[in-house]
């Protein structure tokens, strides 16, 4: 076999299939042709078992030769129509920057978010400093320091939730009242307080205006001479800002173990105006939050003189507030990360 002759014509025949490729499946054809198990060059190959020994090693040169002939070939071409295709579609696909662009989604803060941001600006406006306390807490602060001992009647109405172990006199804090406890015993000079403390609190609770999770705020004025008109003066201001200017108040003895007096706080109804619908029983009134001023026992044991200073203290549940300015009738929908509740929300309130 003449090996220079063959390997001439499979040039020839390569050359010439060149110029007929065009597609990523012609070139694999092409590929079969020359490079299959019976492709011309494979075939070529195969007859090496034929050639004497002392012409083995120029027919493997030759076979090589046009194999590697073709290879380059192969890569070069489909490099080629691979480039050629994705750059058509990039040219189909191009963006005209100068067309208006589609509706982009706007978010919308969270209604908690929203009430919460509220009586931040409102309480920092009026000398007020945020306050931030841990949400696991000790029984001792949780509890015990504002004046509920351990047995106390007045612990099963917060029933909370207790960590296990060497931790068993942990818990999830039940009320942000415990941050009160801290912000009195650090600060050492044991002077004037003027602090609200937002956050996160647990019970074991949970129905359509109720969840075992959620979110109060607390406030806390110490002082000389502080007096239950200071209070009611605060609280009033507080449920008009939040509520509107036509909100009226209304205070009701009650009973906190660490205040004394106590009272309960009402709002004439968001939805009737004081009329009285179902949403209120008919009453025209809606209980907000509970207030009081400090018991001296509380201050005693978190190192203030109780003789020189008095305090007063206001609790309220953010939910609830969320609840009645929006008109949520339950407290779960606020938990439940479904877009579609959040997006009524959007333009509720002025930004």
């Amino acid at each position: 076999m003449d090996i220079q002759k063959e390997t001439s014509k499979i040039k020839s025949m390569i050359e010439e299939d060149k110029k007929s490729v065009k597609t990523i499946q012609e070139l694999n054809e092409l590929k079969v042709k020359y490079m299959g198990k019976k492709g011309i060059i494979s075939e070529l190959n195969s007859k090496i078992k034929d050639v004497p020994n002392e012409e083995k090693k120029t027919f493997g040169m030759k076979v090589n030769e046009v194999r590697t002939l073709f290879n380059d070939f192969y890569d070069a071409k489909k490099e080629e129509i691979e480039n050629k295709v994705l750059n058509e579609k990039l040219e189909k696909e191009r963006i005209d920057i100068t067309m208006p662009s589609k509706k982009i989604k706007r978010g919308s803060k969270h209604p908690m978010t929203r009430i919460e941001e509220k009586f931040e600006d409102l309480f920092l406006s009026m000398g007020y400093t945020i306050y931030d306390g841990p949400e696991i807490e000790s029984d001792e602060n949780c509890f015990q320091k504002l004046n509920l001992p351990k047995g106390h009647a007045a612990r099963d109405a917060q029933d909370t939730f207790y960590l296990k172990d060497e931790f068993e006199n942990y818990l999830l804090r039940s009320q942000t009242s415990t941050a009160q406890v801290r912000a009195m015993e650090e600060n050492k000079d044991k002077g004037p307080l003027r602090i609200v403390c937002p956050g996160k609190v647990y019970r074991r609770d949970e129905d359509a205006t109720h969840s075992h999770q959620f979110m109060q705020i607390e406030g806390l004025v110490i002082d000389e001479n502080v007096s239950m008109a200071d209070l009611k003066g605060t609280l009033e201001l507080f449920c008009k800002a939040i509520l509107g200017e036509k909100t009226k108040v209304r205070f009701r003895p009650s009973y906190f173990p660490f205040t004394e007096p106590s009272v309960e706080v009402d709002v004439t109804c968001f939805k009737c105006g004081g009329k009285g619908c179902a949403l209120c029983k008919q009453t025209g009134w809606i209980e907000v939050l509970g207030a009081g001023m400090v018991h001296p026992n509380v201050l005693e044991m978190s190192g203030y003189d109780s003789k020189k200073y008095q305090g007063f203290a206001f609790g309220t549940g953010i939910d609830r507030f969320a609840m009645f300015k929006y008109g949520i009738t339950d407290i779960r929908t606020i938990y439940g990360n479904d877009i579609r509740f959040l997006t009524q929300f959007d333009r509720k309130d002025d930004e």
